[in-house]
This record gives structure tokens, C-alpha cells and sequence, in this order.
């Protein structure tokens, strides 16, 4: 399977099962319609009033040449080789819902339309009992994670730092690596919360949605009262001291702020340069829900977003890592991540704060998707199945796609929100999906040419 696409009189060719991405000639782009169709003298006649025989013949080679390499029309993985991927499969990741309470009242938050107005809190006693679980579960692995999230989890940072604590402690007895990530709206931040996240070797993800009033239209106080200005003080002070362990700035857009590119450059502005910016996934009902309708105006805005990221790092020096452009098309993640994506439900599971488990944060409170409880050595494995198979190839509206190697089926939450089924994708995010993912590709084939024209030059 290929896939042909043009951004900006760049076409490009992308061969699905290989990942093997080319840059095109106009003859060659038509060309490629043909070459498993026709013979080489059909080619050349059915092409014989725009080009000379010589020239379709010279394409036909580097196409033919291209195949014998296996960078283009491969084979696709035969589903046979799949379904044993899942079987040994351990548990690698946390999601601990410290804190269910907030001290902002974002709009769109899917804590607060889920779980209502809880503001359970999680007891060090819990947050151990994870640990333990953790490391019982990842039998055979050494690289385990941590992420603390919330609700924010700043609310609860003494349970936290315990927590840290006694994980890093178990790790080492164990011989394991342990990595924590901290997802936080920043308000929270001081000089002690930063010293201990610094000292203790923990990722950030920062929310900022972009422009002042962009993130106080929807990230608002209890009080209903605007953060940005509290929350820039806070991320620039962070980002300045370089946190060891890296970190993100992590936004929203919504119907809202369709142009936000212009939220991005904010950011980059600000010397803020590792950045994601996320659609919002809402229900149709609510004004700030993306439509489909949405949909042209949202890819002028991600080729819009990939022309600028060349163009700061070409005249200014300045580096933009934009999280959903980040793709390896040399090798990217192994077989069963590109088959399953994010391993919710199996590999990767979320623990509410009275230490109920459940596939994903997305899921926590559903009663229907609870696998288990941290103080047991055990957990549903139906449940658990049912996320093991939700991968592409049972998928029928992935199998014939040419995103899903990348997308990997897109997120289980929001095709169980949006259709009431894992195997159902959420069409709207499919859409955005494979949007990003070719202007990511884009993206990809112009730095390579620039990085080859350094070179010649």
C-alpha cells in the first residue's frame, strides 16, 4: 500500500508497511498509478503525448529499483505475525490519579465532566500499594513509569513526594529504572515544589493553551477568574532553569482558537520550544466542540504550522520540537506499539485515587472498565483482553488505512465516547490525524532536504 499526497507543489509517496517516505517528480507521481497495472510498453504509450519513451523508461527503473529495495509497494504484516505480539505482555505504567480536586475549573476538562465534583484525594498508602503493584506486574522489565496526574496533583504534592520516595527506593531494590512524569496546570508551582521535581529527576507537562485570552477563555479559576498570567510567570521561570528530566508545554485548542498556529508562535515567542497543542475532544453539543466542517480550515493551519517551524529554524536558529510532528520514518516504535498504540488496558493502566485500576485516565470512574485494585496481585483479564485486541487489524476501518501504522488505531477512549465501541474509531479524530501526519511527513522530507543542501554546500 501507498500513499500519495502534495503540500505546498511537494508531492510525496509514503510506503505504508515499510515507512519509507519519497519526494517525487510530477512523471513519476502519475507513474506510480500504473506500475503494478500495466507493462512497461502500456506505460510508455498511455504516456507517449507528454513524455519520451526515454523518460518514462528512466522512472520505471527507479520505481523498479525502489520495490527491489523494499521501500516501495511492500507487503503488509500478515496478521498471523500479530496476535502473539500481545500474549506476553507485562504492565510498564502508572497513570496515579493523586488528586481528583483542582484549584481551576477548565471547561473542557474530562476529570470534571466525568467524575462530577469528586475531589478524592489518594493516600501515601495507596500511592505505595502502586508501587508494589507496579513492580510485581513488570516481571522481566527493567524500564518502568510513573505519571502523576489528576485533577492536579499538586493539590496532593505531600502524598507525592512519598510516593516518589518509596518508588525510587523499590526500583533500586529490584534493579529497576524507574522514570516519573508530573502533568501539572502550573499555578502551583514555587520554589520548593521546582526544587523537588528538579532534584528528583521528574518529567513536566506544563499546560498553557497559548495566547492570554485563549487559555483564560477556557483554564479559569474556581473563582472564574483567568491563570495565564500566574501560569506564564511560573512555565517561563521553569523552562529558564531547564528541567533534567525534560518537559512539554501541553494546550488545547478548540472552536475557539482554530488559528492556533498563532498560539504555537506564542509559545516559541516566550523561548518555550518542546510544544504539543491538542484538538479538544468534545461532544458536538458544546460551543467550543471542532466540527467537521472544521476540518480545511484546521490542515491550512497545520501546513501553515509546519512552514513556520522551517522557517524559525532556518533564519533564526530556532528549534521547534511540536510533539504530534515528531515521527520516525526510519524506524519508529517497535511492531506492537505501531499495531496498539498506547497499551491501555494491559501495559499501561491508570489507578484512582482509592486504588481502583482502570485501563486508562480516560476511564477512571466507569465501574464497567475497573481491572482491578492495587492490593491485589490480580487483575480482570477479560477486560484486558478486550484492550489486547483492539488493535489495526481488528479494526475494519483501519485495515485498508494508510495512517494506522502511525495513528495505531487512534485512542480508545474517544471511539468508546463517540461510538460506544473500541473497534469504532472516533471519525473526527481520524481525520485530524491524518491531516498532522502528512504535514509531519512534509515536514520531514523538507528537513532532509535542507540538512542535504547543507551538506552539498
Amino acid at each position: 500500500m501507498i500513499h500519495k499526497f502534495e503540500i505546498n507543489d511537494t508531492k510525496l509517496v509514503l510506503d505504508v508497511p515499510s515507512g519509507a517516505l519519497h519526494e517525487v517528480s510530477e512523471p513519476c507521481w502519475k507513474i506510480l498509478d500504473d506500475y503494478q497495472k500495466f507493462s512497461e510498453r502500456e506505460i510508455i504509450s498511455k504516456y507517449a503525448g507528454e513524455y519520451s519513451a526515454g523518460e518514462v523508461k528512466e522512472v520505471i527503473d527507479e520505481i523498479s529499483c525502489l520495490v527491489e529495495q523494499g521501500l516501495l509497494f511492500t507487503d503488509d504484516i500478515a496478521l498471523s505475525d500479530v496476535v502473539s505480539f500481545f500474549d506476553n505482555s507485562v504492565v510498564k505504567a502508572l497513570c496515579l490519579h493523586v488528586s481528583h480536586d483542582c484549584n481551576l475549573r477548565c471547561k473542557y476538562c474530562f476529570a470534571e465532566n466525568a467524575l462530577g465534583h469528586s475531589r478524592d484525594v489518594m493516600s501515601t498508602d495507596i500511592g505505595k500499594k502502586a508501587i508494589d503493584f507496579l513492580i510485581k506486574k513488570s516481571i522481566g522489565r527493567k524500564n518502568i513509569e510513573v505519571d502523576f496526574f489528576g485533577g492536579e496533583p499538586l493539590t496532593n504534592f505531600k502524598t507525592v513526594k512519598e510516593i516518589v520516595y518509596y518508588g525510587y527506593e523499590r526500583a533500586a531494590q529490584f534493579n529497576k529504572n524507574i522514570k516519573f512524569t508530573l502533568t501539572t496546570n502550573a499555578v502551583m508551582l514555587n520554589e520548593e515544589v521546582e526544587r523537588f521535581l528538579f532534584d528528583n529527576n521528574i518529567s513536566l507537562v506544563l499546560s498553557l493553551d497559548g495566547r492570554k485570552a485563549v487559555h483564560d477563555k477556557m483554564r479559569r479559576t474556581y473563582r472564574g477568574e483567568g491563570c495565564y498570567d500566574q501560569v506564564i510567570k511560573n512555565i517561563s521561570r521553569v523552562v529558564k532553569r531547564k528541567p533534567p528530566a525534560g518537559y512539554y508545554i501541553r494546550g488545547t485548542y478548540t472552536r475557539n482558537n482554530l488559528d492556533f498556529v498563532n498560539d504555537v508562535l506564542h509559545m516559541a515567542s516566550l523561548g518555550f520550544c518542546e510544544i504539543s497543542v491538542e484538538p479538544v475532544v468534545a461532544f458536538d453539543n458544546e460551543d467550543y466542540a471542532i466540527l467537521q466542517s472544521d476540518l480545511n480550515y484546521i490542515r491550512n493551519e497545520y501546513i501553515k504550522l509546519a512552514g513556520e517551524i522551517l522557517k524559525l529554524n532556518e533564519l533564526n536558529g530556532i528549534k521547534i520540537n511540536f510533539f504530534h510532528f515528531n515521527i520516525d520514518t526510519d524506524g519508529g516504535p517497535c511492531l506492537i506499539k505501531r499495531l496498539s498504540g498506547c497499551g491501555a488496558g494491559y501495559e499501561y493502566l491508570a489507578v484512582a485515587p482509592d486504588g481502583y485500576l482502570y485501563p486508562c485516565h480516560q476511564f477512571v470512574g466507569k465501574e464497567e472498565f475497573r481491572i482491578g485494585h492495587v492490593e491485589e496481585n490480580k487483575m480482570n483479564k477479560k477486560i484486558s483482553d478486550i484492550f489486547k485486541r483492539a488493535h489495526i487489524y481488528n479494526k475494519p476501518k483501519c485495515m485498508k488505512c494508510w495512517a494506522k501504522y502511525y495513528c495505531s488505531g487512534g485512542c480508545h477512549a474517544s471511539a468508546y465516547m463517540s461510538n460506544g465501541d473500541l473497534l469504532k474509531p472516533y471519525d473526527l479524530g481520524c481525520e485530524l490525524m491524518k491531516i498532522r501526519l502528512e504535514c509531519a511527513l512534509y515536514l520531514k522530507a523538507k528537513q532532509a532536504e535542507s540538512r542535504s543542501a547543507t551538506l552539498a554546500s
